[in-house]
């Protein structure tokens, strides 16, 4: 089922930590947030309770959530407190139709919907277009996915991929992280609670007392310079995240890079000086091109429910379910 123009319809972005619900509209190729409210994941007792204050009217939810989405519509995460499936969710929600789609496909899909006045320049052109784009994000976890120049969008789980240290002090982190762990991926370093793994992990290499329990904690030790194993977390977070956006840029050849996540908006202050830029485009004879490559912070509170209603929409829009 699609929504007609101007039908209102509910768009969710459900996070490992908050889920946000919008009524949403399409008018005029544009995708309309008329109300979102964001709730805490932990304590619900389902998804489709989640979207049961709505409207009678509103028959149809676009749903992106974090996790693979399998062939049959069941929801693979780690990062969600219940068990998800399309038809599960429409069934006890009592909608008709229930669309689902992994949340950084979704954010892929908002690019051109988002606002000028919503990107922060990192580095780069600053007014160069891109047309492959890298959309990633850490937050509860790290989200990833690539959207092609003629609108198409390829999910990606490169947050399960293996971190690569670039650094000896990288090298002793990793090493302690394989202590506790079988594989070390992205997420284990690059997401809000890898932030604080990493902390820790600094303090036990140095023998230091861990002094914060919250990636929060960490991040504004570093900001009041209080603590100089936050600050160097933080800067080797951002620096290890300049590295891993640059490998999916050569992976892809993409020539633009939109940066996302609860996280990143979080350490924004410290990616100037954090190294985010020089491990960005240290990739050896590419070089040149990675300099040629924009990267863009995405500061949009409705980011993730523009982005479900954008693909749904998209992948609904000229039939019925």
């Amino acid at each position: 089922m699609t929504p007609s123009d101007s039908a209102e319809f509910l768009a969710a972005d459900i996070g490992g930590t908050h889920a946000r619900i919008a009524r949403v509209q399409s008018q005029d190729d544009r995708i309309v947030v008329l109300e979102q409210h964001v709730v805490p994941v932990a304590g619900s007792r389902s998804l489709a309770a989640l979207l049961e204050d709505r409207p009678a009217s509103i028959t149809v939810a676009a749903i992106a959530v974090a996790g693979a989405i399998a062939s049959n519509g069941d929801v693979l995460s780690q990062n969600l407190p219940w068990p998800i499936s399309a038809a599960q969710v429409a069934r006890e929600a009592g909608l008709e139709h229930v669309g689902l789609v992994n949340d950084f496909e979704a954010v892929a899909h908002a690019i051109p919907h988002i606002r000028p006045d919503a990107l922060t320049h990192v580095c780069g052109p600053r007014d160069a277009i891109a047309n492959t784009a890298i959309a990633l994000g850490p937050g509860t976890s790290m989200g990833t996915a690539v959207r092609f120049g003629d609108g198409r969008v390829m999910p990606s789980e490169a947050g399960h991929a293996s971190l690569a240290p670039g650094t000896p002090r990288e090298c002793d982190l990793v090493r302690w992280l394989l202590e506790h762990r079988s594989h070390v991926d992205n997420d284990r370093v690059l997401s809000g609670p890898g932030l604080l793994e990493a902390y820790r992990g600094l303090c036990a290499l140095d023998g230091a007392a861990t002094l914060h329990a919250t990636p929060a904690e960490v991040v504004a030790a570093a900001g009041k310079g209080s603590d100089a194993l936050a600050l160097e977390a933080v800067e080797l977070f951002c620096a290890m995240l300049g590295a891993f956006a640059g490998d999916l840029v050569a992976t892809f050849h993409a020539d633009g890079v939109y940066l996302a996540g609860g996280v990143a908006a979080h350490v924004k202050a410290f990616l100037p000086a954090g190294g985010f830029e020089q491990r960005f485009i240290d990739k050896g004879v590419l070089r040149p091109m990675m300099e040629r490559v924009p990267v863009r912070l995405v500061e949009e509170p409705h980011l993730g429910v523009i982005g479900a209603a954008a693909w749904y929409l998209g992948r609904h829009g000229n039939r019925s379910e």
